[in-house]
């Protein structure tokens, strides 16, 4: 993270430009337990307007966690298509400012000429469904078919299961954020990310894995969220075969999911999950 210096506007010296804040900050607060009332301090999670601009024009305006910002903006380049691939994109810097932090990003011609003719800006909330679309058109675009997931196994997603928690640091301390991990197919975490909004996670998981060369195809998807269209459609943008959620699937998500040949776990819990889509490409042994 690029943070920017202001030498002007201080007869005093040097001043510092604003830096990024932190991603959870303590409070004081009153808290009623077991009727008991009690001054303690509370980690409380933040969320900030993030300004993903390219090439000079700002183009999207989301509330996100501040931190891994770069791999957000990378992510949420490749999962919405606004980049073909990881070097398209030539450089990013971020800057905080007073009202929010702009990610600045540099793009080649060709996917900048194309971002403009989409005509799009969105505002995107923490929440968001369809982030910023202006058309019914633009909601079912094109997506890659995917080869079926291999050596993908009941015990690898346990795996995975088990030892997430254990990475979710910001989860344990703000009890408000979502995660997103890269996993091998062997139920190792590669990459957690995690965001108080859970496609933000998600696009930090993405742009991780992009920058760290992973193979899309070599791995699973674990998001700590419900499966929505958005984030099967942004896991099949990213190539992964397959994507394992904790809480439950809307029906746009799994038809999304069997269209595109990408096995979908919902309800993964413990020892438990429910495959919706593409059974035959989950080992059960």
């Amino acid at each position: 993270m690029h943070a920017q210096f202001d030498f002007s506007g201080s007869p005093d010296g040097p001043a510092l430009a604003p830096r990024a804040p932190a991603p959870a900050r303590a409070r004081h607060v009153l808290r009623m337990r077991k009727e008991v009332l009690a001054t303690v301090e509370d980690m409380v999670v933040d969320e900030v307007p993030v300004a993903l601009v390219y090439n000079g024009i700002s183009h999207a305006v989301m509330m996100a966690t501040p931190a891994d910002l770069e791999e957000f903006a990378l992510g949420f380049s490749l999962s919405e298509g606004i980049i073909a691939r990881p070097e398209h994109c030539y450089g990013i810097e971020v800057e905080p400012g007073r009202d929010g932090i702009a990610v600045q990003l540099r793009i080649a011609a060709s996917a900048f000429m194309a971002l403009k003719e989409r005509r799009r800006t969105l505002a995107g909330r923490t929440g968001c469904g369809l982030c910023g679309v202006d058309s019914l058109q633009q909601v079912a675009r094109p997506l890659p078919r995917l080869a079926p997931a291999r050596g993908f196994h009941a015990a690898a997603v346990r795996r995975a299961l088990d030892a997430v928690g254990a990475e979710q640091a910001l989860t344990r301390s703000t009890g408000a954020a979502h995660a997103a991990a890269w996993c091998g197919m062997d139920g190792g975490l590669r990459i957690v990310r995690e965001d108080v909004g859970r496609h933000n996670a998600l696009d930090k998981a993405i742009g991780a894995m992009a920058r760290a060369g992973c193979r899309p195809a070599e791995g699973f998807l674990l998001i700590t969220s419900r499966v929505s269209y958005e984030m099967a459609q942004k896991a099949i943008m990213a190539g992964v075969p397959a994507l394992v959620g904790m809480s439950a699937p809307t029906l746009a998500a799994v038809e999304l999911a069997e269209q595109a040949g990408m096995t979908l776990l919902a309800f993964a819990r413990g020892r438990d999950f429910v495959c919706y889509t593409h059974p035959q490409h989950l080992g059960l042994d």
